[in-house]
């Protein structure tokens, strides 16, 4: 392991029209100790070739290529060949601000009993390119300290790509479990939290820009019940959380977290034009957890015809693109 490397990890999987990007934004950092990992899932689409191209002549910058297995299980083989004492999970569809790994490592090292360190994000459109105005900016205020319940409830991050982990901390919690397909990296978050507490980026500028790719499988799993039940199973049958939080405050918690996940459906289900489907889900998600904030989002999303699409926000319909 190398001392103040950090190791980004990007696990791809047919994206060779948009890898290029995020290989560059890790070449482009204003911090210059770095090395990528990028592996290549099985791609049927020239992924490999695309970020060989785009990383041409710069030795920090290595691909696997493996059978289709899943993005835990890449994630999980790039962090077997990675080097660096903190790792970043880059998605290959994402890319990183210029600045991104020097504020992450700040962060860390203002913050030295911190398991790991993250800030704000902003949403892109699919075909947007780096320089191109956000969609939304997440700028936060982000929670620091012991964020588990926070997080049990919601997941604060959008991905990896805007979290640089302590290597010795991640490798505690276990890593990201192959076995889960959806909610992924939350559940590995919140193994993460429960070892220690988590430090944020100063400042409003995104570290990170994430690509809304209505199309993609995450997002078409975000509609389907059934596949938030496994990540919730994996959590909320760990002893050590249980432990942690005791039989009823953990009971409490799942319920909130349980309201959470509803909504996040709901909102896919509205993006994905289950107009009717989607505005019955969020009723019950705030039924279950109201709030202000959450009863204004719901009137608007029943408003959603009325108002221009600049105003839809987080129920903007996706545009029309071929699933993968």
């Amino acid at each position: 392991m190398t001392a103040a490397l950090v190791s980004i990890v990007t696990p791809a999987f047919d994206v060779a029209p948009f890898i290029g990007d995020a290989v560059a934004s890790a070449r482009a950092q204003s911090d210059t100790r770095w090395e990528m990992v990028i592996v290549d899932d099985g791609s049927r689409d020239g992924t490999a070739l695309a970020a060989e191209r785009a990383a041409e002549g710069d030795p920090r910058i290595r691909i696997l290529r493996q059978a289709n297995a899943g993005v835990s299980a890449a994630r999980m083989a790039g962090i077997a060949a990675a080097s660096g004492d903190t790792l970043l999970f880059l998605d290959a569809d994402d890319w990183l601000a210029p600045d991104a790994l020097l504020r992450l490592r700040a962060a860390l090292q203002v913050a030295p009993g911190a398991v790991a360190a993250y800030g704000p994000w902003a949403a892109v459109a699919e075909s947007a390119r780096p320089g191109d105005a956000p969609l939304r900016l997440k700028a936060g205020p982000y929670p620091a300290g012991d964020i588990l319940r926070r997080l049990l409830v919601e997941n604060l991050l959008a991905n990896g790509g805007h979290l640089l982990a302590r290597r010795a901390a991640f490798d505690r919690a276990g890593g990201f479990r192959p076995t889960l397909r959806y909610g992924e990296d939350w559940e590995c978050w919140i193994r993460l939290a429960l070892e220690g507490p988590f430090a944020t980026v100063e400042g409003r500028d995104p570290l990170l820009y994430v690509r809304e790719r209505g199309g993609s499988a995450y997002r078409r799993m975000a509609r389907d019940p059934a596949a938030f039940a496994p990540a919730m199973a994996a959590i909320w049958t760990n002893p050590t959380l249980t432990a942690r939080l005791g039989p009823q405050a953990a009971a409490a918690i799942r319920r909130r977290a349980e309201a959470e996940n509803d909504w996040v459906m709901g909102k896919e289900l509205l993006r994905h034009g289950a107009r009717a489907e989607g505005l019955r889900v969020l009723r019950g998600a705030a039924l279950a957890a109201p709030g202000l904030k959450r009863l204004a989002l719901l009137a608007a999303a029943h408003t959603l015809p009325a108002l221009p699409r600049r105003l839809h926000g987080p129920f903007a319909r996706y545009p029309e693109t071929r699933e993968v």
